[in-house]
């Protein structure tokens, strides 16, 4: 696996071959450094990592799309590496992993009896990143009153403590992920189109596995070198059948479900000879695709439904004017009538505080 080498550079070496070479060649060692964990020569790969060099160094905000699996978080620690801030902290959060109701506790901190449970102050993730870059993963999950306190960051720099009153000024770089359509989400009305275009400022599209094979071999040499070593095995080559089944398997786990295979694979290799068990590589059937797509439209419209109803809970009601629910979901009027009909929402079942006094303490002390 000596091969490995091109696609690896330790940055100590790198740092002390700066001080002797060219222009041309400080500026390929540096990029071997900061790449050494996208590996890859593809032309589909190539443009990500060009379009990676040239945001890197800005304080753009920059939104990461892909599948699952592509490396969206790779990309998004290079980009943090090649920043001014790279001295400063990286954190990670990944959204659809916290519970809808804590996750502004985790990206804003909350204080000392803001809620139940809160028995001190606690710091979110912003305050945490404060400097750095904080990178937000599966934000396409952010409720819809997350999504409002996070438009406010990225408009004002700036936020609150769940619980709290004081404005916290805020300098973090904001480097957002999803493997979801926002676009599609944006009309479906689960996320605020103001808050997509904050965070697209600098769009990367990381291309599928499927769609860069020509990758595959270098990724399976990496895999098989890293996992070898951990091991404490001496593997020297890959059978060609294994690596033919490699490269034409589609990879609907993308990188992620190619790694998971190589480790698996080199903990059964007995031999200097790597090989892979082709039964585990599945060959899945079309519907699957079709199902998966099918189960994302009604997750979209359960969301969709929830917080329109919500919004209408909250409007008592009342769907246009500045307190109405088209106002807080920040749609037009005749979309969220439109979507109102469309997920048949009995919006006159939301009327029934109507006729009660403006003072809602009466409501509070039922709940």
């Amino acid at each position: 696996m000596a091969s490995l080498a091109v696609h690896m550079v330790d940055p100590k070496q790198s740092e002390e071959r700066l001080q002797h070479e060219d222009v041309d060649l400080r500026e390929e060692v540096d990029q071997a450094s900061m790449f050494e964990e996208i590996v890859g020569t593809s032309a589909a790969l190539q443009r990500v990592l060009s379009l990676l060099s040239k945001v890197a160094p800005t304080d753009a905000g920059v939104l990461i799309t892909g599948e699952t699996g592509t490396g969206k978080e790779l990309v998004a620690r290079a980009i943090h590496r090649r920043s001014q801030r790279s001295s400063k902290p990286f954190v990670s959060v990944n959204c659809s992993a916290v519970p809808r109701d804590l996750i502004a506790s985790e990206l804003f901190g909350h204080e000392k009896g803001s809620f139940t449970g809160a028995l001190q102050r606690r710091l979110g993730r912003f305050e945490l990143a404060e400097g750095g870059t904080i990178f937000l993963d599966e934000v396409g999950e952010l409720p819809m009153e997350t999504q409002i306190a996070l438009l406010r960051v990225l408009q004002e720099r700036e936020f609150e403590r769940v619980g709290g009153t004081r404005s916290i000024k805020t300098n973090v770089r904001v480097i957002a992920a999803t493997n979801r359509n926002l676009r599609e989400a944006i009309a479906a009305g689960i996320f605020r189109s103001d808050l997509f275009y904050r965070l697209n400022v600098f769009p990367i599209d990381m291309p599928p596995l499927r769609e860069r094979r020509e990758d595959i071999p270098v990724l399976v040499e990496y895999f098989v070198d890293h996992f070898a070593r951990k091991s404490g095995k001496n593997i020297k080559g890959i059978t060609k059948e294994s690596l033919d089944l490699l490269r034409s398997y589609p990879w609907p786990g993308n990188i992620r479900e190619l790694q998971n295979v190589i480790e698996r694979s080199v903990i059964m290799c007995e031999t200097e000879n790597f090989s892979v068990d082709e039964t585990w590589l599945p060959q899945q059937p079309v519907a699957s695709e079709s199902n998966g797509q099918s189960d994302f439209s009604q997750k979209l419209a359960a969301q969709e439904k929830e917080m329109i109803e919500s919004a209408l809970r909250e409007s008592e009601g009342r769907v246009f004017g500045s307190s109405g629910a088209a106002a807080m979901l920040g749609m037009p009027r005749s979309t969220l009538e439109s979507r109102i009909r469309s997920l048949r929402i009995n919006k006159n079942g939301f009327k029934s505080c109507a006729g009660m006094p403006a003072d809602r303490s009466w409501l509070e002390s039922v709940q």
